[in-house]
């Protein structure tokens, strides 16, 4: 059988540093581990392959001898191919990644300053609201530090006390025997839940807790421009931290009440305008509403319906900026109905002048005929 080559196995160079094998054993070892191949016997004799490569390159002794001779073949040594007895992983560590832990093998600990939570709070805006800015005062119900154990959760005249179960770390260390060696896993300490500390004199106030449930009144100032789906953070006016950590943040959503007139794309404003079918032919002078109030137009003589013109830096306020968005007016052209005789004449009079034949004379000539 072809002797084994413990570099290769780990996709290393002979020579390779410390820090090196391990990281490249952290990366096969999640790759292949049994936890995330169920039933892939490939996969477990490769993971027995990398640990057992690991097993060597890992111990200077073992290494300084595999080095020398070059070979796997160690009858004898006291660490055979299988290569599973005494094996020791803590799986915070090396297999963080597949449970979920931090890659690297940084684990929080639980105990220390912790940030608050973070919140959100929908606010909804009137148009004109949105379009100039608006002062609001928004009302939050939200965690914070007990006033009267100033966060500790212990009695006045007391502190916590540390945990005699797991001397203050929050963790226990447990090791357990499978089919694949010793592991050994950390998991939060069930008497103190993680804290490392323990309360035998809670506050009357917060019960223990160091936190109490709050309503706050908090002034937000809105900028001019803004529109529904901006977000407006707050910082450190979310949920109180814990043991020391800063608090989160509030998250202002905005939500923008449509107009019944105006309607928005953007920083432009656009409106429908009525006029008269004779305006629109001889021209005119109209008022226009806009967000800042009613402005002049003047309407050229001929304009067609469908006609789109612009009133420049009548729209809406950019956000943090001195520019505006432009209004944008479309001319709908009124047809008359139910027309008098008077300006049924007027309009006949209008057609022959244009050199086109009446309806009158048009009734006419057929009766006559």
């Amino acid at each position: 059988m072809a002797k084994k080559d413990f570099y290769e196995v780990l996709g290393l160079q002979k020579g390779a540093s410390d820090d090196e094998i391990k990281k490249a054993f952290r990366k096969l070892a999640i790759k292949y581990h049994p936890d995330k191949n169920a039933g892939n016997k490939e996969a477990e004799e490769k993971f027995k392959e990398i640990n057992e490569a690991y097993q060597v390159l890992s111990d200077p002794e073992k290494k300084a001898r595999y080095d020398q001779f070059g070979t796997a073949d160690f009858e004898g040594s006291g660490f055979g191919g299988s290569g599973f007895g005494g094996m020791d992983f803590d799986l915070g560590d090396i297999f963080g990644d597949i449970f979920g832990g931090f890659g690297g093998g940084s684990r929080r600990r639980r105990g220390g300053p912790e940030k608050g939570l973070d919140l959100e709070y929908r606010l909804n805006l009137k148009f004109e609201e949105a379009v100039f800015g608006v002062k609001k005062d928004v009302k939050i119900t939200r965690s914070e530090s007990c006033e009267v154990c100033n966060g500790t959760g212990a009695k006045n005249g007391t502190s916590p006390t540390t945990c005699d179960k797991c001397g203050g770390s929050g963790q226990m260390r447990v090791q357990r025997q499978t089919p694949l060696g010793t592991f050994a896993s950390v998991s939060t300490c069930d008497k103190c839940g993680g804290r490392g500390k323990i309360i035998l004199n809670p506050c009357n106030s917060c019960h223990g807790a160091g936190k109490k449930k709050k309503q706050v009144s908090i002034s937000v100032n809105i900028p001019a421009g803004v529109d529904t789906g901006n977000v407006i953070p707050l910082r450190g006016q979310g949920e109180h931290g814990s043991h020391g950590g800063p608090a989160g943040d509030l998250y202002i959503s905005l939500y923008v009440e449509p107009h019944n007139f105006f309607k928005r794309n953007g920083f432009d404003i656009y409106v429908d305008t009525h006029i008269p079918m004779t305006k629109a032919a001889l021209g005119t002078e109209i008022k226009v509403k806009t967000v800042d109030g009613d402005v002049s137009y003047d309407i050229p003589e001929g304009t067609q319906p469908g006609t789109v013109f612009r009133l420049k830096g009548k729209g809406v306020p950019r956000v943090n900026s001195s520019g505006r968005g432009d209004q944008y007016v479309n001319v709908i052209v009124d047809v008359p109905k139910n027309l008098n005789e008077g300006q049924k004449e007027a309009l006949n009079a209008f057609i022959e002048a244009s050199g086109e034949e009446s309806e009158k004379k048009k009734k006419k000539g057929f009766f006559h005929k």
